[in-house]
This record gives structure tokens, C-alpha cells and sequence, in this order.
């Protein structure tokens, strides 16, 4: 037998080994990357909401099967290899050696699970699996997923479907989403086990939330950050005094009337540039009479004169120019350049005409107008808040009342995701960078497998969705483009929707940190790296 002395430091020799892939650096070289949001991530859960910030978040957490790189580009994630073996089969390679948080390996089982979690009750990320039929598992690290008509852009869709760990969930009653609209929660609420570049470290609902660097992530890392701490702070000035102080290392949004003030800041620098968001509002279109209006019997949102009435009420100059500072490029369209299927012929707004407004609603019947409540959040878009009341301010002089309802996200996306709305404002990013995604989750009518998920107002063409079914199975682009335009002008000519800009992406931190700023939105920690501070020594934060 061994020594006892001798064995002991065996022990420890052995399990301070174990240890080190946890530690990228020593204590003392430790960094800590500080970063505020106006909003927070409403949960851990990556199916339980299908917004930005919320996705953003978790990806540095949990992956998808396919990855998108710094410009966006699909890249391999947990899958290393993908290809059609017929017209509705896709062959994936899953990668081998990696590990869940909790140490145990990623298999097909796995996927599998995801998927099923999903395309189930309570999840909001159905969108992105809707096409699938099925996933066999061909071995531990094969799979065949199986889709319901030829569906070429399968790649494009996973990138924002996040896998999850079968064993963690079921050992941790979350075999379901997170159902938000319910308030329903569970341990994936509060709680996180991916396969990501940051595992989570702790979580503070609405005030704190800290990710640490996992050592035995199966790829390289580039950054040098060993821990993020992630801090929501509401009020505009109270963000932009904590970035001035020093108290954190970068924010986002920055407000449009500070972002010239902030980048004359010699320690400070501001990252700006287009983003994929469009911002619109919508209508219940569908209940024979509105939750919340004076008009009792019938809905005034299902007659086309009193939604162009709405759409030409609007001054989307005076929002660009006063409310967004610049910031924003108005919009015909549900979706902006830089999105596949764009169509710059059909950008074209209806003009601003508060006169034909007031004909358009006489001749629908509202001589006087109506009142109507309007929902809207006034912490997750740039200066959603203030867009709401200029757009209440702007119908009022047509004969419109609105009564305006703005509360913070967290009260707001259940809402208005139950469908508990008559009029409300949303932004969209296409997640897969194709125009089949927004028609098919925002305007193709609600149905099976996440069709029209997001289409709250229930707006309905069965033109459009046949159109939606075949740019789903095209492959030839010239006729893909023809349907994408052909359904975006069905669209445009319902006034099915009232599209109002795509804002434009302002970042601020300190001239110490480099990152990339994507045209999504979303922020990779794995790609920020933090340089020595003029005066400070090299990790002594």
C-alpha cells in the first residue's frame, strides 16, 4: 500500500489536474468583462422566448447544430457536417468529445430531446423546427432529420435552435419549455447545462446575471475574458452614467441623444451600424369585436380603409428625425436590406396624409374615429416608449384615441404573446436572414408547427401562405424571388401589417474592448477582448 502522506498528494495532484481546464488564467489574471442592457434575459431557458437579447444571451450558453460566424456565414457547431441524402432527408455528423457543463458527453439522444422540447408545448422557438418531420438517429453521433417537403434552407433555420441536455432536463423536471405566456417556470428558469464557450455562474432575475469561461469548451476561445457579468439597468442615464464612471465595460442601446456626447469621450468609443430589426405595429384582425375599444359588435381592424387610415396617420419622417435622432431608415416592408428576398422595388411607403386618414376612417364608418388601447414595451427596442407616443400623439389628429399601455418586457411579451392585444408594436429579426422566416412567422396565418407564431393580430391571406409553402421547397432563386415579392406586395396591398423602420444598432464601451458588433444584434463573448487600461496593470480589475 501506498504511503499515506504520498497518497494524499497524489490526491490532490490528481484533482488539482482535474481542475485546470476550468481555469483559464490564474485568479490574479483574471478578467471580468461588465456588460448593461436596457432589458434583461427574461430566463435560462433557450425555447422559452424567441427574442434577441434572450437568444443573444443563452448562445453563449447553450449551441445549435450550425453555427454563423463573424459575418454571419453558416459554420459548423455541434455538427460537423450536413448534406441532403433525398429531396426531405439531411444527413448530420454530430461532433464527437464534447461535454455538457455538468461533464457529461453530447450524442444524437441529445438532439433528438431538443428537438421534441422545441416543437412541444410552451415553446416559443417553434418557428425554427416546424419544417421537420422526424430525426432518426442514425448512430451515437449520426442523425437524419427528416423534413415535411424539400426544405433547402434547413441549415439557415437551426442556427437559433439551441440543444439541450436530455439527462440534466429530465433529472431536473424541465422536459417542457418555459411557458412565458403562463408563467409557467421550472429549473431551466433559473439554472443553465450547454455546451457553450460560458456556463453559468449565477442568477439574479432583473438584476444580475454572471457567466464564467468553460475550460473545456471544444473549441478555441477568442477572448480573454474569464468572467461576465451582465447588469439590466432601465433608465437611459443611469446606463450611460455607469459606462462614464467606469462601473461597467460596455452598454447597449446607447441613446440616440447621447451617442454623440459619449464618443467625444476620449476613454470611451461607440460602435454603430445598420441593424436587421424592423420595427411594425399590428392589429387584431381576427375577434369579431376588439378586447379593448369602444366599437362594440365589430372590429374595426378587419376593414382595410381603417388600417391604411392608421398606416397614413403616421408621420414616419417626424419619428425618424425627432424620436430616433437619425437612427432609423423607414420602411414599406417587413423586412430590411441585408435580408434575402429583399425586394427595393416594393420599399415605397404609402404617404403620410392625415386628410385622406379622416376620409379613409368616414368611409369605413368612424367619422369621429374610435378609441383603441395600444400596447407597447418601453424597454427593449430604441426608444420604444417614445415611438408609442408619438404613433398615439399622430392618430389623435384623425379622430383616434389611444389609450396607451407601456410596461417593461417582462410583463409585455406574455401579454401580448397570449394574444391579449388589440393593437401593440413589435420588432422582428429574421433569424435565419431569409424572407421565408418573417412570412412565415409573421404573416402567413397561425397555424400547425409555428406557422404564424408571431402573427398576434391573426392577419390572414390564403394567397400568401400557399406562396409561403413553395418559397419554403424552391431552389430555383429567380422563381424564390418572384414568390418572396409577389407575397410581399400581397401584403403591402392588405396593409396587413404597418411597418414603420429598421433602427439602426449603437453600441458603447471603453476603448480598452474589442468585440464585434453584428448586424442581429446579438453579442458572442467568446469574441470580446479586453486590453490594459491607460493606468491600470493588466489584470487588476
Amino acid at each position: 500500500m501506498m504511503p499515506r502522506l504520498r497518497r494524499l498528494a497524489l490526491a490532490l495532484a490528481t484533482a488539482t489536474a482535474a481542475a485546470m481546464p476550468l481555469m483559464a488564467t490564474s485568479p490574479a489574471a483574471a478578467l471580468t468583462f461588465k456588460v448593461a442592457d436596457q432589458g434583461d434575459a427574461l430566463s435560462m431557458d433557450p425555447h422559452s422566448l424567441n427574442e434577441s437579447l434572450q437568444l443573444s444571451f443563452t448562445g453563449n450558453i447553450y449551441e445549435p447544430l450550425v453555427a454563423r460566424d463573424k459575418k454571419l456565414g453558416l459554420i459548423p457547431g455541434l455538427a460537423t457536417a450536413w448534406k441532403q441524402t433525398d429531396p426531405t432527408t439531411w444527413r448530420f455528423d454530430l461532433r464527437k468529445g464534447v461535454k455538457f457543463h455538468d461533464g457529461t458527453d453530447f450524442t444524437a439522444d441529445d438532439v433528438i430531446f431538443s428537438w421534441k422540447r422545441a416543437a412541444g408545448e410552451g415553446s416559443d422557438v417553434k418557428t425554427y423546427v416546424g419544417a421537420i418531420k422526424d430525426i432518426r438517429k442514425v448512430g451515437p453521433h449520426t442523425i437524419d432529420i427528416i423534413t415535411n417537403s424539400p426544405f433547402p434552407i434547413l441549415p439557415d433555420v437551426l442556427s437559433l435552435w439551441y440543444i439541450m441536455s436530455q439527462s440534466w432536463c429530465v433529472a431536473n423536471q424541465a422536459t417542457q419549455p418555459v411557458d412565458k405566456r403562463k408563467g409557467v417556470e421550472n429549473a431551466a428558469s433559473f439554472r443553465a447545462n450547454g455546451t457553450g464557450p460560458f456556463r453559468l455562474k449565477a442568477r439574479d432575475p432583473g438584476v444580475r446575471t454572471t457567466l464564467a469561461r468553460y475550460g473545456a469548451y471544444w473549441d478555441k476561445i477568442d477572448s480573454n475574458v474569464d468572467e461576465v457579468v451582465f447588469t439590466p439597468i432601465g433608465n437611459d442615464a443611469t446606463r450611460v452614467a455607469a459606462l462614464i464612471s467606469g462601473e461597467i465595460d460596455m452598454m447597449q442601446p446607447v441613446p440616440v441623444q447621447d451617442a454623440a456626447r459619449l464618443a467625444q469621450n476620449p476613454a470611451l468609443k461607440i460602435m454603430q451600424g445598420p441593424e436587421l430589426r424592423t420595427i411594425f405595429l399590428g392589429m387584431d384582425q381576427k375577434r369579431d369585436e376588439l378586447l379593448f375599444s369602444n366599437v362594440k359588435g365589430k372590429n374595426p381592424f378587419k376593414d382595410k380603409r381603417v388600417r391604411q387610415a392608421f398606416y397614413q396617420a403616421i408621420d414616419i419622417e417626424a419619428i425618424k428625425t425627432r424620436i430616433m435622432r437619425g437612427a432609423a431608415a423607414p420602411t414599406a416592408l417587413m423586412v430590411g436590406p441585408g435580408i434575402k428576398g429583399f425586394v427595393p422595388d416594393l420599399n415605397k411607403r404609402l404617404p403620410h396624409d392625415p386628410e385622406a386618414a379622416r376620409k379613409l376612417l368616414a368611409e369605413a364608418g368612424y367619422p369621429n374615429g374610435f378609441e383603441v388601447k395600444m400596447n407597447c414595451p418601453n424597454d427593449r427596442y430604441v426608444n420604444d416608449g417614445e415611438i408609442c407616443q408619438a404613433v398615439a400623439g399622430m392618430l389623435a389628429r384623425v379622430g383616434v384615441k389611444i389609450t396607451l399601455e407601456a410596461e417593461s418586457k417582462a410583463t409585455y411579451f406574455p401579454k401580448i404573446l397570449s394574444r391579449n392585444t388589440s393593437f401593440y408594436l413589435l420588432g422582428w429579426t429574421p433569424g435565419t436572414y431569409d424572407s421565408h422566416n418573417p412570412l412565415f412567422a409573421l404573416m402567413a396565418t397561425p397555424a400547425a408547427g409555428g406557422q404564424g407564431q408571431f402573427n398576434l393580430g391573426s392577419y390572414s391571406n390564403p394567397k400568401l401562405d400557399e406562396l409561403t409553402a413553395k418559397i419554403a421547397s424552391e431552389t430555383d432563386q429567380g422563381r424564390r424571388n418572384a414568390m418572396i415579392s409577389e407575397a410581399f406586395k400581397l401584403h403591402a396591398d392588405d396593409v396587413g401589417h404597418l411597418p414603420l423602420h429598421q433602427q439602426a444598432l449603437a453600441w458603447g464601451m471603453k476603448k480598452s474592448v474589442d468585440l464585434v458588433q453584428l448586424p442581429d444584434n446579438f453579442n458572442p463573448f467568446k469574441y470580446v477582448v479586453m486590453k490594459p487600461e491607460a493606468g491600470k496593470a493588466a489584470g487588476k480589475r
